[in-house]
């Protein structure tokens, strides 16, 4: 597929925040959520990902407020929110501190009563008997006709609206891999021509970072659920990261350790992880990609938030990770980690340890997922030579090309040049 798609400038390094806004406030809204902007802006965030802020159908409902993507109209706001007045001043707030937005896109289906229902009802599939049908198994939603060109048409300019009246920067798009590419590529290719956009894929299908900017690292997550289970190790997780490396050209994937669907399907970072929660969050913010930060991560929020009803998220005046994702944040900002090449250390025992480097900037990455304490590593490496700091303590070291650490289990350690 020849295409040639060009990521826009400030996505590069950028820091990723899902936006859950139903759960994020007493009121659930859009001005009440704008309050948390300058928090966000200083934690490190460059681009908010709003879950999606479209109306949500009756028919088939789920719970008492329903799916955020079961949608029945998709150039409307879900008046629960606020108005769209509310929104476009949302929008106008974050990119007066310098922060992008994109909302969350469902292409592959609707709600059971979306107004095409009635409008057009030729852009939805049909079983034989001539009713709307749904392939996947979920029982609030109705899957559209990507075989018919209106109902393409129809859905891009769709697209198009929330670009010309709201100046949003991008979408996030929902099960991507169920859309057929080649609609991607128009879509890209039209919405663009409106305004230069940043595109996310919720899928981990290598021909489809031919289209999007970044892709889900499901494959890696797995497997790293895998390894805090004692089913997987190091090796697999380096392979799957190799295989990321020769898919990805100018794309990125995403890593992440929680986000909507994990954590109210499977579980918060620490029930899925446990001890090594904190390392892989690290990993996620130091290894080439983009990362990502869900609603309440900077808690701890350590309960999951139901998906169909009102589930506060539990804010209070300690968030005990908010410097800890704001030292990600920076480090991940810097060249080595944005533009640096990779060498991985050897090591034993489910530790993994790599260095990035660009130029005179070399960060070091230790982190011990196994569940072993007192573990002694030693790293060497030409590299390591000179001045470090330790980014989340701010003590100095001089290296001398070797280094011996011993770690208790879930321990990450970053260290800097300077």
């Amino acid at each position: 597929m020849a295409i040639n798609f060009n990521t826009i400038s400030w996505a590069a390094n950028a820091v990723i925040y899902e936006v859950n806004i139903r759960q994020y406030t007493t009121e659930g809204t859009f001005n009440a959520f704008a309050k948390h902007l300058p928090r966000l802006k200083d934690m490190g965030v460059d681009v908010l990902w709003l879950m999606p802020i479209t109306p949500i159908s009756v028919v088939k409902r789920q719970g008492k407020l329903g799916s955020y993507y079961a949608c029945s109209s998709y150039t409307k706001i879900n008046e629960e929110f606020g108005t769209i007045d509310d929104f476009k001043t949302l929008v106008t707030q974050a990119h007066q501190l310098g922060l992008k937005v994109i909302i969350d896109w469902v292409a592959n289906h609707t709600g059971c009563d979306h107004e095409w229902t009635e409008t057009h009802p030729s852009f939805y599939r049909l079983d034989q008997q001539g009713n709307f049908t749904e392939r996947n198994g979920w029982k609030d939603v109705i899957d559209l006709n990507y075989n018919n060109t209106a109902t393409r048409t129809a859905m891009i300019g769709a697209m198009q609206y929330w670009i010309s009246e709201c100046d949003i920067d991008g979408f996030r798009c929902d099960m991507a891999h169920l859309v057929p590419l080649d609609f991607w590529v128009d879509a890209r290719q039209e919405c663009d021509a409106v305004k230069p956009l940043y595109w996310l894929a919720e899928c981990d299908e290598p021909t489809y970072l031919n289209v999007f900017d970044t892709s889900y690292a499901w494959n890696w997550m797995h497997e790293t659920e895998k390894l805090v289970k004692d089913e997987s190790n190091v090796s697999n997780i380096y392979n799957i990261l190799h295989n990321y490396s020769n898919q990805t050209n100018k794309a990125t994937k995403l890593f992440f350790t929680s986000n909507h669907d994990e954590n109210s399907w499977n579980g918060t970072e620490y029930e899925k992880y446990g001890y090594a929660a904190k390392a892989f969050a690290v990993f996620s913010f130091t290894w080439q990609g983009t990362p990502l930060i869900y609603s309440g991560q900077e808690l701890p929020n350590k309960k999951r938030l139901q998906f169909f009803d009102k589930d506060e998220i539990g804010w209070n005046n300690d968030l005990q990770l908010e410097i800890f994702y704001k030292k990600l944040a920076t480090l991940h900002k810097t060249n080595a980690i944005g533009m640096g090449e990779t060498f991985i250390l050897p090591t034993e025992n489910n530790v993994m340890a790599y260095l990035r480097k660009y130029n005179n900037d070399v960060v070091l990455v230790v982190l011990n997922l196994s569940k072993h304490d007192r573990v002694q590593i030693c790293v060497k490496h030409q590299w390591l030579k000179g001045l470090f700091s330790n980014v989340f303590s701010g003590m100095q070291f001089s290296f001398n090309e070797e280094v011996s650490f011993e770690l208790m289990k879930g321990d990450y350690l970053v260290y800097k040049s300077f």
